[in-house]
Order: structure tokens, then sequence, then C-alpha cells
């Protein structure tokens, strides 16, 4: 759901004294979330609105609730958190028995509320509202299709096309289903969607499923479903998790309950490990286990190929925590907390005073000097994108007093750009793909610094290696990329590592 104009023509860019490049979080960002329910009976807006607050951490620039009572779509998005687009009275003002929700973040300049969704569509049978996570890598064919076709597209983002794809297919004689699978044929890259109509929901992810979507349960006669990009969006409604939707299977839920069509029979898992490794909530499920004890095993794999003689481990809150667990548990390292976070932050446009911003990370990260005084601690994090943030915040150990500083990341390098809906710099950006371990160290200021192996990575998730994308750190895109998408992002040359 990245746009599709990718220099921005047509939006208002923000100026450099509202986005400092050396304050952007030196993480990927994850693009959205989604939430869908079919609950005859119940306040659909209301959960919708929870499962929304579970799933902000897929991301925090709009967000949107669209719900349907009979014929009628009742539709509410906007700029900002959850807890800031929704109140009482707007979900009062939503009513219906069904409901599809959605949390996006956005690249810098594509910021707007037109670009909000789920993205509501006319067609012959009704109106469709679409949420969705992931990116095309086809979306300038899609669009010339779209034109030719008299589609009055109103944004660039690729979700709206996808929506307009399926209501071209419903106006030329399909059905709901048979209409989405038509469409979902024509789009290539990465797509979970969650797909409300006047007579049910769809939820549907690509051949690959390189972005998750579960199913769940609430408890009642009769059965009611749930569709959520994790658990804990499940989690929070009390309602119980059933099962994924497979790669390139659609669910189509109604009052006759669930049924199952695989749409794509040549299926082939290529899940992001990235969901493993950071972007999903810890205590969501994958593979009937929590993340945290797949991020613990990553950092006991860790200290295994890189111990070093210290006298604290500690992670970067909150993503490094469970491997810093895991790697004084294999290393003997004493665990500790060597940074609080002030999880109250949020985002802000109001930029830190020069003074601030060369005192480093203060507003997020703030060291506990007594604990670090002395001491030589390893610090553990779950990647390094750009190094700005990683190279402030060594800098701050030092100050407080550190004696030794020792990285450790629970991930390989960084060394390729993601075109799959995750918000990645160009390549040229990516500090790993233009410099070698050594100069990073150098660059970062530390003692010593390793990275976990991709071998190791893979291995601890306990299931089939070639079961996820690992295109980030290999280069190897389970989609195709267009040449012309490719130039977008990519450089000619890589960084011997």
């Amino acid at each position: 759901m990245i746009p599709y104009d990718s220099t921005m023509d047509d939006y208002p860019q923000q100026s450099s004294n509202q986005i400092n490049q050396e304050d952007r979080p030196d993480k990927p960002e994850e693009a959205c979330g989604v939430f869908g329910i079919y609950a005859p009976g119940e306040d659909v807006a209301k959960l919708t609105y929870f499962g929304l607050y579970a799933l902000q951490h897929r991301g925090q620039e709009s967000a949107g609730i669209a719900t349907f009572e009979g014929t009628t779509v009742h539709l509410h998005k906007d700029m900002g958190l959850v807890s800031q687009v929704f109140n009482e009275s707007v979900l009062q003002e939503l009513p219906g028995n069904l409901a599809v929700g959605h949390t996006r973040y956005s690249t810098t300049g594509s910021s707007r509320k037109v670009n909000a969704q789920p993205a509501v569509v006319e067609s012959r049978l009704g109106k469709l509202a679409l949420a969705h996570n992931g990116n095309l890598v086809n979306t300038v064919q899609l669009r010339e299709e779209l034109l030719q076709s008299q589609c009055n597209l109103v944004t660039t983002t690729d979700s709206e096309m996808i929506a307009f794809a399926i209501a071209e297919e419903v106006n030329a004689g399909a059905n709901w289903v048979d209409g989405c699978i038509q469409a979902c044929r024509r789009c290539q890259g990465a797509f979970s969607l969650v797909i409300g109509t006047p007579d049910g929901v769809m939820g549907v992810r690509d051949p690959n499923g390189i972005r998750p979507l579960v199913i769940g349960i609430l408890a009642g006669e009769p059965d009611r479903y749930v569709l959520a990009s994790e658990t804990c969006g499940l989690d929070i409604i009390g309602a119980e998790y059933l099962r994924d939707v497979q790669p390139g299977e659609l669910v189509w839920i109604n009052e006759e309950g669930l049924t199952s069509i695989q749409w794509q029979q040549q299926s082939q898992r290529k899940l992001c490990i990235f969901e493993m490794i950071y972007f999903a909530r810890p205590d969501s499920l994958m593979h009937e286990e929590t993340l945290y004890s797949y991020r613990m095993r990553l950092g006991r794999r860790l200290a295994a190929e890189s111990a070093v003689e210290a006298d604290l481990v500690f992670g970067v809150p909150d993503s490094g925590i469970p491997a810093a667990i895991g790697f004084s548990q294999a290393s003997g390292v004493a665990y500790g907390e060597g940074l609080i976070k002030n999880r109250y932050v949020g985002r802000t446009f109001i930029q830190p005073t020069q003074t601030m911003r060369e005192s480093g990370l203060r507003m997020k990260l703030n060291p506990l000097k007594d604990v670090l005084a002395g001491k030589r601690v390893v610090i553990v994090d779950d990647s390094i994108v750009r190094g700005t943030t990683s190279r402030k915040l060594v800098k701050t150990l030092r100050e407080a007093g550190a004696v030794e500083v020792h990285m450790r990341i629970s991930s390989p390098p960084v060394t390729h750009p993601c075109f799959y809906g995750i918000d990645t710099d160009t390549q040229d950006q990516l500090i790993a793909a233009t410099k070698s371990v050594a100069d990073i160290a150098k660059q970062l200021e530390v003692d010593s610094l390793a990275y976990l192996s991709w071998e190791g990575m893979l291995e601890a998730t306990r299931e089939d290696t070639n079961s996820f994308c690992s295109a980030c750190f290999t280069g190897d895109y389970p989609v195709a990329i267009p040449e012309q998408v490719k130039r977008s992002k990519l450089i000619l040359e890589k960084a011997t590592v």
C-alpha cells in the first residue's frame, strides 16, 4: 500500500524543517495492519476499534473503519493514531453487522487523508471496502489497465487499484468471490487483504503469503469470525485463534459461516522474516508459539556465534530485549537494563533544539548512568538500517560511563531494500550495502560489532528455511521486480561483508 508514484509529485512535500533525516527511526517500518469481522448482533465498530488498537504498532499515521448495515456503508477515517481518530460518539455512528479496519504507515510526503484506508469503491453488487497490507510490484501496469477502463482513481495507492480491479470484475458479471479471485490474479507482489461487502467479508493472501493474516472465532452461536494481521488483534477482543489464512487462499465469511477457496494452486509460502524478527508484536503467535520465544532463540544463537567478555548485556527497548535475554542465558553475561524508554513520547513534528539533537536520543531513550559506569557492556538490537541511531546510542552509553561497548545484532546485515510493503531506504542509504562489518563498527565507534548469520536466523525458526522471504539480507526476491521499480531503489554494486 505504498503510493504508486515514487516521485510523489502530486503530494505536498514535507520540508526539511518538518522531518530531519537524522531524526527518522533507524528501522524498517511496517506499512499497515488490517482487521475484519463478521458478527451480527455485536458492536462491530467497537470490536474493530480495539483490534486496530492492538495493531497500532503496524502503522501510526492514519486509521479507518468501514461498517456495513445492509447495503449502506458507514465510513470514518482520518490521520492520526487509532485513539485520536475514534471516540465513543464516532463509533456510535458506525452501525452494522460486519466491519473492516485499517491502520497505516506511509512514506514521507504521502501522509494525506485521501490515502487513508479502507478504500471504498462502488460496484454492480454494491460498495466494497478494502484494507491492504503489503505492496504490489506491478502497479504501473495495473494502473494503466484501470485508466484504460475509465476507472476514476482518486489516490495513488496500489490498495485503491486492487479495489477498483475487484469492482471491474464484478461489473463484468462476476460475483464477489470470483471477482476478487480474478482481480488478485492481476496482482503481483505482497497483499494480505480484508474486504467488506454487503453480503460478507473476504480475507485473501497472495500466493507467497509474504504478509501475515490470521483467522479468529468469537464464542457464541452462530460462529462469528474475525480476521487480523496478527493474533494480538484477536486476543484483545476475546477471539480465539483458529488458523492462518494460507498463501493463495481466499476465505469468504457470511451468514452461512466460513468458506475456504484455494485461488492459487501454485503457492509457496515466503513469509517476511522481518515480521518474526521485529515487526509483529512479541506476544503474537506464529508457528504455534509467541514471537518472544523465537526472538530469545535468536539471542542464544547470537551468543553462540559471537560471544564476548563483558559485565552486562541489555537490549535496545523494546524490540531488542528478548534477544538480549537469550544472549545472557547462552553466554552467562548478566542481563540488566541499561536504557529506559519513554513509552509515551509518540511522533512529533516539533523538532528538538540543535543542542538536544546533538545530545542524542534522550527524548526516547535515557541511560542508567549508575548501572553503566565502569562496565563492559553488550547492547543487543534487532537490526541496523542507516546506522544514525546506533552511533548516537553508542555515544550516549560511553558518556554514561561504559568503558567498552560491544554491539550485537539479532539479524544479518540489511543490504537490500524491500519492495513488498516495508518502508526501507534506497539501497545506497543502507549502511551494510556499502560498508563491511569492520567499517560499520568503525563508523559506530563500538569496540566490536557482530551480526547474526543468515543461517542462524532461519534455523532458529524451527521451520522449513525455504518458507521465508529474506530478500532484504540476500537480494533474492521471491516475486520478480520489474526493472523500472528496481531502479528506484537498487544500486549496481554490493559491498563485501
